[in-house]
């Protein structure tokens, strides 16, 4: 039997539980950027709470970017430095960490928010250079790995998705041209750097002429035979995906029926795991030991990541390694995911310590 604290490995990597730590927002920074004593703090007590694998809020390409104003961004001076502070402090607990990479909107000087058919090649050759300078950085602070954001409603999501992407050039059409942005630097990082590459990706789309779970499998096939190490799975907008309306609706392409109790990733992300030989992570949508062992051990699934428990208490590990009814602290508000902060709204306690 599988079970969630198993040692196991993923790729080349070790992990002391099959749970992964996904983040999202940085509140707690200082202006630019700078990384405070509360976040070296949560992410100790992350680390030291049992975790496999930790990967960071979400790291803003661009520091103009709509999403930059609530999380880090790879531009202010001090980065390197303070983020090399962070994958040490996390290495003391044998914990690799991945920096989480993305961006929502291409602007160029008094353009904003370009199309993605009006995006030009001199422009594409700019992201794919400053996504490469970026992992470099990553590298040289001592991340593990890095996760390119083609999930959710990123750029690059976009641009590999056929419901928006109308190019007529190589870099539009089929599947192979649409995520070509993708793979030719993907080949650049690979070659410059010892970075471990997971990318982030819906496994379908709910809207007409978007991306159907087959497309996805297509997708995830190319990103391995260009060198991707693993993929984590998830949807565009999570919190809608679980209402009525969705699922009422079979999404495109996706033939099994979802039960009302069942996260609607995980036939989707079997199917996915069927036809790649890199590890795949489930993304999000358990809550407690029992639910997640019992996916674990019903599934192909083999590692689960978790995002907003983490937020509601960063230690809750610990206590699930004894207790085997546990169940998060996180009651599913949501207010964090609104209000795009890295603490929780609900669970307030004066100060979270390791000690």
């Amino acid at each position: 039997m599988k079970d969630l604290f198993d040692y196991c490995k993923f790729g080349d990597l070790n992990l002391n539980s099959r749970i992964v730590r996904t983040g999202l927002w940085e509140s707690e920074r200082e202006q630019p950027g700078n990384l405070t004593p509360e976040i070296y703090n949560r992410y100790e007590n992350i680390a030291a709470s049992g975790v496999g694998l930790i990967i960071t809020e979400l790291i803003s390409l661009y520091p103009k970017d709509v999403f930059s104003k609530y999380t880090q961004t790879i531009h202010y001076k001090q980065f390197v430095r303070e983020a090399k502070d962070l994958t040490d402090l996390v290495h003391v607990y044998d914990v690799p960490i991945f920096a989480q990479l993305g961006f929502v909107q291409f602007n160029k000087h008094a353009e904003h928010n370009i199309k993605v058919e009006d995006v030009t090649i001199e422009d594409i050759r700019k992201i794919q250079t400053d996504f490469i300078m970026a992992c470099q950085k990553f590298d040289y602070a001592g991340f593990d790995g890095v996760q390119i954001g083609l999930g959710n409603y990123y750029f690059l999501t976009r641009f590999i998705n056929p419901y928006f992407n109308k190019r007529e050039d190589k870099y539009g059409g089929n599947t192979l041209n649409r995520l070509r942005i993708v793979l030719e630097m993907i080949k650049v990082i690979k070659e410059t750097t010892k970075l471990h590459i997971n990318c982030r990706l819906n496994a379908f789309d709910i809207q007409a002429n978007g991306m159907t779970v087959e497309e996805t499998i297509e997708i995830a096939k190319l990103l391995e035979k260009f060198g991707v190490d693993s993929l984590q799975i998830t949807m565009p907008r999570s919190p809608q995906f679980f209402s009525k309306e969705y699922k009422d609706r079979t999404p495109p392409g996706f033939k099994s029926r979802v039960r009302k109790d069942e996260n609607p990733l995980i036939d989707a992300c079997g199917e996915i795991i069927k036809n790649v030989n890199i590890p795949v992570i489930l993304g999000g949508g358990a809550n407690s030991k029992a639910q997640i062992n019992k996916i674990l051990n019903e599934t192909n699934i083999d590692y689960i990541s978790m995002q907003r428990p983490f937020v509601a208490d960063p230690s809750f590990l610990v206590d699930w390694q004894i207790d085997d009814e546990a169940v998060s602290k996180c009651i599913s508000c949501n207010n964090c995911y609104w209000k795009k902060t890295s603490t929780c709204h609900i669970n307030i306690p004066a100060t979270w310590n390791v000690g």
